[in-house]
């Protein structure tokens, strides 16, 4: 079996690898059409995981090197019979660190999105039920794709049917349809005062007047929620009450209780953004829809916690909205893709999402580790399988003003005056970290470590 010998520890394992691999195919040490070892020989061989070597490959398959065969394996190309560079310039252009490293989106953490999803996307088109999928689906979705969704949401609610399950392409596109559909332009929608900004200009485009209820380290404060209640008649609650985003607060079962006792009592619609409740620290705990379901819609989508590009969100209703929840679907994409949600439907059915969730609450938690330590002199909200956290700047530090020193640093970070429900004009001296988005966890500790030394510096020398 060939196993490369890896010399420049200075670049990405997988980088090593690729090179290796062009430097054996160049002395012959590699001849065209010699198979290579499959991903987890080589990734045993090396004590690396899968997917480094998967985009090892996918290297050398850009740099055409390599050609995959479905069902067979990887096999070398005949250099001779490609145009290629006669030197190595052109190609040490693309290699070495990403010119920025982005922790400003949340997402789960790809090593080994590529090994597992490709073997989910070849079961699916050898299914026998594939023909479902190149199909018009019914308002709602395919029953067996709603089912699908009504098993990944039963982690979370136990009694959820597939009945009552509306397909959605993926938790943004469901959070325009409940806000359409469940309210009217001019109406009053409440939300966390620091929330996702896709709510805060999905607000705003919808002609919703938007206003957040003040917070503590659980989030939404329900005697503040009370006192807007009062004041003025809500239409809707949007509440994201695991990992919030951004502060990552978790929301109490007595909390989340009085929440939807306040519901109940002012007659407002629930809206339960789950999409983070995977990653909670007691994976018992029921979300807020569970204490109020006759007035709540629970949202979760597998854009988190299986792939970003798997754009299928789930929206679990009482039965006198789901007509309205439909309607809003088809007048507004007519349907989410039944190819799509048919790789959803195979994920969930074969047991896959729970391996990859695993994989993420482990990743999560070695990450969050990283960064309590780099941290730790400074005031940091966070959780312990969270993907991000919510770091206080000492003054004179604003956010805003660090969040440019960190790009001009090559470090992308989102500032906390991005989250803010209602333009206060108090400037915000958080950011938001998102500790997913590196490819590694060396490339995490190097771009944590580079903020923290920018954070030590003095803010009046930049400006």
């Amino acid at each position: 079996m060939w196993v490369p010998q890896l010399s420049d520890t200075s670049q990405p394992m997988y980088l090593s690898i690729a090179d290796a691999l062009a430097r054996d195919i160049d002395s012959g040490v590699l001849n065209e059409g010699d198979r290579l070892p499959t991903l987890r020989e080589l990734a045993s061989a090396l004590d690396v995981t899968p997917g480094t070597i998967s985009r090892a490959y996918s290297e050398a398959h850009r740099r055409h090197l390599v050609r995959g065969e479905v069902g067979r394996g990887t096999y070398v190309l005949n250099r001779q019979l490609l145009e290629l560079p006669t030197s190595n310039s052109a190609v040490a252009l693309n290699l070495g660190q990403p010119e920025l490293l982005d922790l400003s989106i949340i997402k789960p953490y790809s090593e080994t999105l590529d090994y597992w999803l490709r073997g989910a996307l070849v079961g699916m088109a050898r299914s026998t039920d594939f023909a479902r999928a190149l199909d018009y689906a019914p308002d709602g979705g395919h029953p067996a794709h709603r089912e699908a969704g009504a098993q990944w949401l039963r982690h979370s609610l136990p009694d959820a049917q597939w009945q009552q399950v509306v397909i959605t392409s993926g938790a943004q596109h469901g959070l325009m349809v409940a806000m359409s559909a469940l309210t009217r332009a001019g109406d009053l929608v409440l939300c966390e005062a620091l929330c996702y900004p896709g709510i805060i200009s999905l607000a705003h485009g919808l002609e919703r007047r938007l206003r957040g209820v003040p917070m503590d380290d659980e989030g939404i404060i329900p005697e503040a929620l009370r006192e807007l209640c009062l004041r003025e008649k809500p239409a809707m609650l949007i509440c994201v009450a695991t990992c919030q985003n951004p502060t990552a607060a978790i929301m109490s079962q007595q909390r989340r209780a009085q929440i939807a006792a306040l519901a109940e009592e002012f007659d407002f619609i629930i809206l339960d953004d789950d999409i983070y409740g995977f990653l909670a620290t007691d994976p018992s705990t029921k979300p807020l829809a569970a204490f109020a379901p006759d007035r709540s819609v629970y949202l979760t989508s597998l854009s988190k916690s299986i792939m970003p590009a798997l754009r299928i969100g789930y929206l679990h209703s009482p039965p006198k909205l789901l007509s309205r929840l439909t309607s809003m679907v088809r007048s507004s994409v007519w349907m989410p893709s039944p190819l799509t949600a048919q790789l959803a439907s195979n994920v969930i059915t074969e047991g896959l999402d729970k391996k990859l969730v695993r994989i993420q609450r482990n990743e999560a938690a070695a990450r969050q580790a990283i960064a309590q330590e780099i941290f730790a002199r400074f005031e940091l909200k966070a959780q312990p399988y969270s993907y991000h956290v919510w770091l206080t700047l000492p003054e004179p530090w604003t956010s805003d003003e660090f969040t440019m020193l960190a790009r001009a640093n090559g470090v992308l970070v989102l500032s906390g005056s991005q989250f803010q429900a209602e333009r206060s004009g108090t400037a915000s001296r958080c950011v938001r970290l998102v500790l997913m988005s590196p490819t590694s966890q060396d490339e995490l500790r190097f771009a944590l470590t580079k903020l923290a030394s920018l954070i030590d510096s003095d803010p009046r020398r930049f400006y």
